[in-house]
């Protein structure tokens, strides 16, 4: 199959979502694509000159193939750090996912890939009806999972894993991402994920400290094209 781009989520909040599609942008420009990245939704914004950004938006923003305006990137940006549906009704707002599916049309006009990046987990509400989950099947493209590895990341993996397959998504495969340097047994726990996961590790990140970390990523090359043509 030939795709317009990805969704990405993540096994919780805090697992690395923002640096795994930075890494995965920078991954497919490395091969000649254009590419552009996606936060629809953001929380714990600040602003700056009256207008409301958010940090991992800007940073997808900054590593877009090419300029693209804030705020098609990031159509609904709220200052509270809280789950989007609170933070969008105490400011009077409703995330719309045909708003969202409708913008990401338009930027997919725009370059080869579009990388979509969620907000917490697979089941963060959006709205008094809609979650994560229903945002990914709505935009019809292939879901990449970010686990991080720490302690408890096999339970959040499989949860998750479990819900994605239930919600009828098109699951592309899973990326660890090394978020906890002391976390022992790393080896081993992404041997049983490989082993529990129904579809396939595409690749995993390094702990770094520093997004110039990201240059030492490591995908399987073959396994994600065979994936996504």
């Amino acid at each position: 199959m030939s795709v317009a781009g990805f969704f990405i989520t993540g096994t919780d909040t805090g697992v690395g979502k923002t640096w795994a599609t930075v890494a995965l942008m920078r991954f497919l420009q490395a091969r000649g694509l254009a590419v552009i990245g996606m936060k629809p939704v953001a929380a714990g914004c600040f602003r700056r000159e009256g207008e409301c950004l958010n940090e991992d938006a800007l940073l997808l923003m900054e590593n877009a193939t090419f300029p693209v305006d804030y705020a098609k990137l990031n159509i609904y940006a709220f200052e509270q750090p809280v789950s989007p549906h609170i933070a969008a009704r105490s400011s009077g707002k409703t995330v719309s996912i045909s708003d969202i599916v409708l913008r990401c049309r338009e930027l997919e006009t725009l370059a080869d890939y579009v990388l979509v990046e969620g907000i917490g987990g697979w089941e963060v509400p959006l709205n008094e009806r809609d979650r994560v989950s229903h945002l990914a099947y709505a935009l019809q493209l292939p879901v990449i999972l970010v686990v991080g590895m720490r302690l408890g990341c096999l339970n959040h993996a499989v949860l998750t894993h479990d819900a994605m397959v239930r919600s009828g998504v098109s699951c592309l495969g899973w990326v660890a991402n090394c978020i906890d340097a002391d976390f022992p047994c790393v080896e081993e726990n992404l041997q049983t994920l490989k082993s529990g996961l129904s579809f396939p590790c595409l690749g995993s990140i390094p702990h770094c400290a520093g997004l110039e970390g990201l240059s030492s990523m490591h995908f399987n090359e073959r396994d994600f094209f065979r994936v996504i043509y």
